[in-house]
C-alpha cells in the first residue's frame, strides 16, 4: 500500500493549503516594528546602553569557581572545614616558598616568609593564617615551606582573592627564594586568566575571517556587516545582564566566554537567513511607482518574517531547549554556563526578530552597497545547490552510503573514549598554581597536591586514623586537628600515594568511604573533582535523552511529520559521535598535539560529553530546522517530494554552507590558542559543525528526504488534531 501525502494541513498543493496573503503573527510583528520604528529604536538603544554600562564589569564580577557537585560528600566536608577549622578547606590558598640557599626558615627565606604572612593577614577575606609546620608543611630538607591561608569566604570569592594577591606574593621572590601561591583557588584563577586571554585572542582572529566569509556569502559589504552589528548588540546586552544576575546568583566567567562564542555564531546564522530572504523578497516585488515602495517593503518584511523568521524562531527555541537540559546537572558552573548561553541566544533572537527587520526596511536597497562585481543580491535560489540536489536525487544511495561510511569511521574511536576532570596540565607551565603544584609534589610526595580532608566526629578520630594508616593508597596522615570553635569535630588530612589526576585515587576514595566510620566525610579538591565526575557520568545519559526527546518534539510540532522529525533528530547523533571520535584521537591519544600546541592529558575533560553534546545538538538542529523548514515550505506549495528536496537545497543550501563556514572558522580559532579546555571546545564543536553542515545537512538529510519521499511528510489524522497548524508557505 502506498503512502500518500498527508491531509491538507501538511501536504496538499491546492490554494486552500498555502498560507493566506494576510501576514501571520511573525509577519505582523515585522510590519509592526517598522511602523513603530522610533519606539523600537529607543527601546533597543536604552537596552543596549543600560545593560552595556554594566558589561565592562563582567570580567571582574563574574566568578571562576563552581566546579562542584552540589549535595556531594566532598562539598559538605569542605563547608565544615571552612566553618569549623579556620578556613582550612580545599579552597584555602597555599603559598609555596622555596629556598635554593639553605633552610627556608633562615636568612632571606625567613624574611620572605614573614612578608608572605603579613600580606595574607592583611587580606580580610582570608581566615586563619597557618605558618609552616615541621612534619606537615615544612619539607624534610627544610628548603620548602607552605604557608596556609584559610578560606574566609566562599569558593567564588576565594578565586577573586587569589587573583588579587598572587601578583604581590610572586613579587616577593628573590634570587635565592621562590614564591608561588597554589591550590584549588589559584588553579581556577590562573586557568580563568589563561582562558580569557585565549577567548579574546580567538575572538580577535575570528572577526576578520568571519567578515570575509560574510562578504563572500552576501556579495556586499553593508549586508555582511549587519550580522556582526546584530551580534554585538545581543552580546553587550547579555554581558550586562550576566553582571546583574551575578548580584543574585553567582555566575561563572565561563558563562560569558561561551555566550560570546554562541552569540557570534548564532547571530550570524539567524541574520544570514533573514537578510538573504528579505533581499530575495524585495527583488521579487519592486513597483516602479514610488508611492508603492512602502507597501512593497512591508510585504517583503512580512513574507521574510513568516518564512525565514519562523524558521529562526523555531531554531532559537531548539537551541534553548537543548541547553536547558544541562540545568539537570547539579553543578553551579554548568548551570550558569548553560544559562549564560541561553541568555545570549534570547537577546540575539530578540534582535533578529525585532531590530533586524527595522534595519532592513530602513536600509532597503542600501544593504547592497559596496557589492562585489559578481553579486546577485536578489537571487534567492542557488543554481549550484539546485544542481547538487538533482545529483543527490539521481544517486541517493551512492552519496548517502558514502557520507554514512565517513561518519561511522570517524565515530568509531568513541568506543574507547575516557574522561576525567582537568589535570594541572590545563595550565601554562609558568602559571603560579602549576609551579607551586610541582614544588609541593617534589618536596612532599606525588600525592601531596591532592591531600584528602576527612572531617569526622571527635569520638571517631582514632578509628579514622586507624583506617587511614591501614590503607595502601595513603602515604601519610596527619594527627587529628580539633575544631577551632570547640565543636565535636576533628579534621584529619591524609596524603595519597598517587597524583591527584591518577585514576587510582578514585579507588582509594571509594575504599575509604566504605571503611571509615559513618560520621566521616571525605573531601579535598581532588575528591571534589571525583564527585563532580561521578555526577557528570550519572547526568550525561539523562541530559542526552532529554535533549533528544525535546528536540524531536519541537521538530514534530514545527514540521508535523513524525518520520522526518525522527530522522532529522537521529542524524544529529552521527556528527556528534564523529566529533567525539576525532576528539579522542587528538586529546586522549595525542595525535596532532604538537600542531595544536598542548600536552595531552590522556583523556577528555569529563564535562565535555554532556556540555558539548547539548551545544552540538543545538547547532545541528539549527541547520536541520533551516533545511527542513524550507523543504516543508516547498512541499506545502507543490505536494511534490522532489521539489521539496531539491528546492530546499536550492533555497537554503547556500545559507547553510555560509553559516557553517562561519561557525567552523569561529570554533577552530579556539583550537589554536589557550589551554586545553578551549582547544577541546574548538576542535569538538568545529569538527561537529563541519560534518553536520556539509555532510549531514547537505548530503545525508536530503538523501533521507529522497528515499522516504511522500512518507517523510505523512502525518496521521489523530496527530494533526493534536498539533498546532504551522505552515511555512507564504504568498
Amino acid at each position: 500500500m502506498s503512502i500518500t501525502p498527508a491531509s491538507p494541513r501538511t501536504a496538499s498543493p491546492s490554494p486552500d493549503h498555502v498560507a493566506p496573503s494576510r501576514p501571520g503573527p511573525l509577519g505582523r510583528l515585522g510590519v509592526w516594528v517598522t511602523d513603530h520604528a522610533r519606539l523600537v529604536s529607543v527601546l533597543w538603544l536604552l537596552t543596549i546602553v543600560g545593560l552595556g554600562a554594566f558589561a565592562p564589569q563582567v570580567e571582574h564580577n563574574l566568578s571562576g569557581a563552581g566546579w562542584q557537585a552540589n549535595g556531594s560528600e566532598s562539598v559538605e566536608a569542605r563547608e565544615l572545614a571552612r566553618e569549623h577549622f579556620g578556613g582550612n578547606a580545599s579552597s584555602a590558598i597555599q603559598v609555596v616558598v622555596r629556598s635554593t640557599d639553605g633552610p627556608v626558615t633562615e636568612g632571606d627565606g625567613q624574611q620572605v616568609l614573614a612578608k608572605v604572612t603579613n600580606i595574607l593577614e592583611q587580606e580580610p577575606r582570608i581566615a586563619e593564617v597557618v605558618p609552616p609546620t615541621p612534619g606537615a608543611t615544612l619539607s624534610q630538607d627544610g628548603e620548602t615551606a607552605i604557608v596556609l591561608a584559610g578560606a574566609g569566604a566562599d569558593t567564588n570569592e576565594m578565586v577573586r582573592v587569589a587573583t588579587d594577591i598572587k601578583g604581590e606574593l610572586q613579587g616577593l621572590s628573590t634570587e635565592t627564594v621562590e614564591v608561588n601561591p597554589t591550590g584549588s583557588s589559584l588553579l581556577w584563577s590562573d586557568f580563568n586568566e589563561a582562558n580569557l586571554d585565549a577567548m579574546l585572542k580567538s575572538e580577535f582572529m575570528s572577526w576578520p575571517v568571519t567578515l570575509a566569509i560574510l562578504v563572500l556569502a552576501f556579495g556586499a559589504l553593508v549586508a555582511a556587516g549587519l550580522p556582526l552589528i546584530l551580534t554585538l548588540a545581543g552580546l553587550v546586552a547579555s554581558a550586562g545582564s550576566l553582571v546583574l544576575i551575578n548580584e543574585l546568583v553567582p555566575v561563572s566567567i565561563w558563562a560569558m566566554n561561551f555566550a560570546m562564542m554562541f552569540a557570534l555564531a548564532l547571530g550570524i546564522d539567524y541574520a544570514l537567513f533573514i537578510v538573504v530572504r528579505y533581499r530575495a523578497a524585495r527583488a521579487a516585488r519592486r513597483s516602479a511607482d514610488p508611492a508603492m515602495a512602502a507597501a512593497d517593503r512591508r510585504w517583503a518584511i512580512a513574507q521574510t518574517m513568516d518564512t525565514a523568521g519562523k524558521a529562526v524562531l523555531l531554531s532559537g527555541m531548539t537551541v534553548l531547549i537543548s541547553l536547558s537540559a544541562v540545568m539537570l546537572v547539579p553543578s553551579p558552573s554548568f548551570r550558569s554556563m548553560a544559562g549564560g548561553i541561553m541568555l545570549s541566544v534570547v537577546f540575539v533572537l530578540a534582535a533578529t526578530l525585532t531590530l533586524l527587520p527595522l534595519v532592513l526596511v530602513k536600509l532597503d536597497d542600501r544593504i547592497n552597497k559596496f557589492a562585489l562585481p559578481w553579486s546577485r543580491s536578489g537571487e534567492h535560489r542557488s543554481a549550484k545547490f539546485a544542481a547538487w540536489g538533482e545529483r543527490l536525487w539521481k544517486r541517493p544511495l551512492t552519496w548517502g552510503l558514502a557520507s554514512l561510511v565517513v561518519l561511522v569511521a570517524l565515530a568509531a574511536p568513541i568506543l574507547g573514549l575516557q574522561t576525567a576532570m582537568p589535570s594541572i596540565k590545563v595550565l601554562p607551565e609558568d602559571a603560579s598554581a602549576r609551579v607551586g603544584y610541582d614544588r609541593v609534589q617534589e618536596s612532599f610526595g606525588e600525592g601531596a597536591p591532592g591531600t584528602l580532608q576527612i572531617v569526622t566526629a571527635g569520638a571517631d578520630a582514632d578509628a579514622t586514623t586507624a583506617v587511614l594508616a591501614a590503607d595502601d593508597g595513603i602515604a601519610a596522615a596527619m594527627a587529628p586537628m580539633p575544631a577551632a570553635d570547640g565543636s565535636d569535630l576533628v579534621l584529619v588530612q591524609a596524603v595519597p600515594t598517587v597524583d591527584p589526576s591518577d585514576p587510582a585515587l578514585g579507588d582509594t576514595v571509594e575504599r575509604l568511604r566504605a571503611d571509615l566510620p559513618d560520621s566521616a566525610l571525605v573531601g579535598g579538591a581532588a575528591v571534589e573533582n571525583l564527585d563532580l565526575k561521578s555526577q557528570l557520568d550519572e547526568s550525561t545519559p539523562i541530559v542526552i535523552g532529554v535533549v533528544l526527546v525535546l528536540g524531536f518534539l519541537l521538530l514534530l510540532v514545527a514540521l508535523q511529520a513524525p518520520l522526518i522529525s525522527l530522522l532529522g533528530t537521529l542524524a544529529s547523533l552521527l556528527s556528534t559521535a564523529a566529533a567525539f571520535g576525532v576528539a579522542r584521537l587528538i586529546f586522549q591519544e595525542g595525535y596532532g598535539a604538537d600542531l595544536l600546541g598542548f600536552e595531552p592529558q590522556g583523556f577528555l575533560d569529563a564535562w565535555a560529553p554532556v556540555f558539548f553534546f547539548a551545544m552540538i545538538f543545538a547547532i545541528a538542529m539549527d541547520y536541520t530546522v533551516f533545511l527542513l523548514a524550507s523543504a516543508k515550505e516547498h512541499y506545502e506549495r507543490s505536494g511534490d517530494a522532489k521539489d521539496a528536496m531539491v528546492g530546499s537545497l536550492a533555497h537554503s543550501g547556500r545559507v547553510i554552507f555560509a553559516a557553517g563556514a562561519v561557525m567552523v572558522a569561529v570554533f577552530f580559532t579556539f583550537a589554536l590558542s589557550g589551554p586545553i579546555p578551549p582547544k577541546e571546545m574548538g576542535v569538538v564543536l568545529g569538527i561537529a559543525v563541519l560534518l553536520d553542515a556539509f555532510l549531514v545537512r547537505l548530503v545525508l538529510l536530503p538523501v533521507m528526504l529522497r528515499l522516504t519521499g511522500h512518507a517523510a511528510w505523512y502525518s496521521p489524522a489523530w496527530l494533526r488534531k493534536v498539533l498546532p497548524n504551522i505552515t511555512f508557505a507564504h504568498d
